[in-house]
């Protein structure tokens, strides 16, 4: 389910995909391999915050929100979710240039 997740946010890096694991980070890995994706993995909250969530998409533009199944409750990911769809990108020049280094390497 992983690939055909990151073939198509490939073609269109401004969609949204969500994928889940049991701990996330194989998934992530995967659909990292593709051009354009920028896939994070979450699996467990952050003492209660989930600025990491919020952080991979303002400041990252993340593109695919991984899930770590085995250590997420379900109110956990429905949070993660939320925070993660919800959670516009910057656009700051600083994270634009950060994001630009990121896609000359591929």
């Amino acid at each position: 389910f992983i690939i055909p997740v990151a073939k198509e946010i490939s073609k269109d890096p401004d969609a949204k995909g969500i994928v889940l694991g049991g701990s996330g980070q194989g998934e992530a890995i995967c659909a990292n391999r593709f051009k354009n994706v920028r896939a994070i993995e979450y699996y467990a909250p952050s003492r209660g915050e989930v600025s990491i969530i919020k952080d991979s998409r303002s400041h990252n533009d993340s593109n695919i929100l991984s899930l770590g199944a085995r250590f997420l409750s379900e109110d956990e990911v429905k949070s993660a979710v939320k925070d993660w769809l919800e959670t516009p990108f910057s656009g700051d020049e600083r994270h634009m240039r950060r994001i630009a280094k990121i896609d000359n390497h591929e």
